[in-house]
């Protein structure tokens, strides 16, 4: 739902805004082809630590008993960065945006949205499990069991979180500046 109401937050922009934000984002285009972007090792660990972060904050959200709304409001906000981002390429662009959505946007989150499907998932319900057991004193089956799964699952998204980051760094831009390349031809 995220992805689908980005891609239709873009139709809202007025003129200006999207003049504004083509603009910017044509200044980038320029760097990427002039091959002057940020460190590859710097973009690895700030994309890493950013989604890392962005995941922790729904694990502990989904151990806490009050955090199930916010768990899915933070897994549908990241649907709609996404939606608007290749929402704003493809309608700025055509196919053209299409094509830089494609490798620029596409390898990690091929990674990415699963992991935050999943651990959102498991969250909301650990929440449950927790709101049930609090509040209504249906269920009695422990959940130690179920948090260390939930644990390790944490450090399993993590580790695919870490891989979808050095795609972010390492292969997305090369493909990214061969696209922009191709099209300013």
């Amino acid at each position: 739902m995220g992805v689908i109401f980005g891609a239709i937050l873009v139709n809202s922009l007025s003129f200006t805004q999207k003049e504004d934000l083509f603009y910017y984002l044509s200044q980038f285009f320029g760097q990427v082809s002039e091959n002057n972007m940020a460190s590859s090792q710097d973009m690895f660990v700030q994309s890493a630590a950013h989604n890392i972060k962005y995941i922790a904050v729904i694990w502990i959200l989904g151990i806490s008993v009050i955090g199930l709304p916010v768990i899915l409001i933070l897994l549908f906000l990241k649907g709609v960065v996404v939606g608007f981002t290749v929402g704003f390429l493809v309608n700025q662009m055509g196919w053209s945006g299409f094509l830089l959505s494609f490798v620029s946007i596409l390898p990690q989150n091929i990674l990415i949205v699963p992991v935050f499907i999943v651990i959102a998932a498991m969250a909301v319900s650990l929440s449950i499990k927790m709101i049930r057991r609090i509040f209504l004193k249906q269920s009695r089956e422990p959940l130690k069991p179920f948090v260390y799964r939930y644990l390790y699952s944490f450090i399993t998204a993590v580790i695919f979180l870490v891989a979808a980051g050095a795609v972010e760094a390492y292969l997305s831009p090369p493909l990214m500046k061969s696209v922009v390349s191709l099209l300013s031809k």
